[in-house]
């Protein structure tokens, strides 16, 4: 095995987890070996931005610390501005207390092959993980620590940091890997040892899934709470494809473009409505979904999509064919079915919203039909999109969060 682990007296359980939540930015002299807060923190990099399981806040790691921030409404939470300190992964748990930390950027005193669990309420790191190489991410469970390296994936238990589990993947520079955050779920997606080819694993159930998602190699891939449904991207990045990890097949196929994409981020809406989809294209894209439970109450179904069930995934899946074409728009031509290219009678987005700069971004669902944007040039948007008749969204709020001070607004 090529991990050591060590932890410090006094590891907090899982069932104290979410107790503290990050109020008062501050100092430590407990992170690293005693160094003092920097002040002139202005000219701070970003390197990583993450959102947290419930897209309710995400993390900034920057080549002076970390900053931590509430999207609605928005407002800078936390900071840690050290000197030498940077952090090129910063994954949060939920609200609470714990996060993983893992070295990043130029002249960092933090090692980009160790993992840091770190207590923020006590001021001090209670466990370490360090490997080989160099650690592409980490995801967080309430009862489980999961590690990614370019070829292997290690699950451990979050109480006790014992390995639980090893995978072993294609080649995964990105990182992908994600989770299900359901307490009576544990469904992981990572990438197979093929090609377009992810592996998903219900180790609640024991069985193991592979899906031969796409010919290229994979760029993105997102799970649902439950993880009943993924939704993939490869490189090419025209089309995005929705499964059902419990068998596997296909639900859905919607197409982001015709011209190459290189996908950033993948969004499920709590309710599994829609699909948000971000890139290098300078435009995010919100898909209507197709996909329905088995056996939940009629009058519970959102009615602002004639034609279309949009439901939770919180039990068995069935796939849906809408009624209604204009819910999502496509192109219809039968009498020339089999001759014009496969784009012409692919789904398109419903709802568009142009970056004014194109950069590196995150995308996730807010409250009442809104999307939050978190760009690794250091801008946040909110916008607003119509569920009935689509087009393109409204900008409601934007901010450059690196240019807050360090006081929570």
């Amino acid at each position: 095995m090529n991990s050591t682990v060590s932890t410090s007296q006094g590891f907090v359980p899982s069932s104290r987890l979410g107790a503290y939540e990050f109020t008062n930015p501050g100092t430590s002299d407990s992170l690293g070996r005693g160094e003092a807060q920097d002040n002139d923190a202005g000219d701070a990099e970003l390197l990583s931005v993450s959102w947290n399981q419930d897209y309710t806040c995400f993390a900034a790691g920057t080549s002076r610390g970390f900053r931590i921030y509430n999207c609605d409404p928005f407002k800078e939470t936390f900071r840690r501005d050290l000197k030498n300190g940077g952090f090129g992964i910063v994954e949060m748990l939920f609200r609470c207390n714990i996060l993983a930390l893992v070295g990043g950027g130029i002249d960092s005193q933090y090692s980009p092959n160790k993992v840091m669990i770190w207590d923020d309420h006590q001021s001090r790191c209670i466990g370490e993980f360090s490997f080989r190489s160099e650690v592409r991410a980490v995801r967080l469970r309430r009862d489980r620590i999961v590690v990614v390296l370019e070829h292997k994936v290690y699950v451990y238990n979050f109480v006790d940091l014992k390995l639980l589990h090893q995978i072993e993947t294609l080649s995964n520079p990105r990182g992908l890997c994600c989770l299900s955050h359901h307490a009576n779920t544990f469904v992981l997606a990572c990438p197979g040892r093929r090609r377009g080819q992810i592996r998903v694993e219900h180790f609640g159930l024991h069985v193991t899934k592979i899906i031969n998602a796409h010919e290229s190699r994979l760029a993105c891939f997102s799970l649902t709470l439950d993880g009943l449904i993924l939704a993939t991207a490869s490189t090419k990045g025209t089309l995005i494809r929705v499964f059902n990890t419990m068998d596997g097949t296909c639900l859905q196929e919607v197409r982001r473009g015709t011209e190459k994409a290189d996908i950033y981020g993948i969004a499920f809406s709590q309710n599994v409505q829609w699909l948000a989809v971000s890139s290098d294209r300078g435009t995010i894209h919100i898909f209507s979904l197709r996909v329905r439970v088995v056996g939940e109450d009629e009058s519970a179904r959102p009615s602002s999509t004639p034609g279309l069930l949009h439901q939770n995934s919180s039990t068995s899946l069935e796939p849906l064919v809408a009624q209604n074409a204009g819910a999502n728009p496509s192109l219809s031509l039968p009498f020339v079915k089999g001759v014009l290219p496969k784009y012409f009678s692919s789904e398109w987005s419903f709802a568009r919203f142009h970056l004014p700069e194109t950069t590196r971004c995150i995308v996730a669902f807010g409250s009442q039909n809104t999307i939050v944007v978190v760009g690794l040039d250091g801008s946040f948007y909110r916008c607003s999109f119509d569920p009935n008749n689509g087009g393109d969204m409204s900008q409601l709020e934007y901010v450059s969060f690196l240019k807050t001070n360090g006081s929570p607004r």
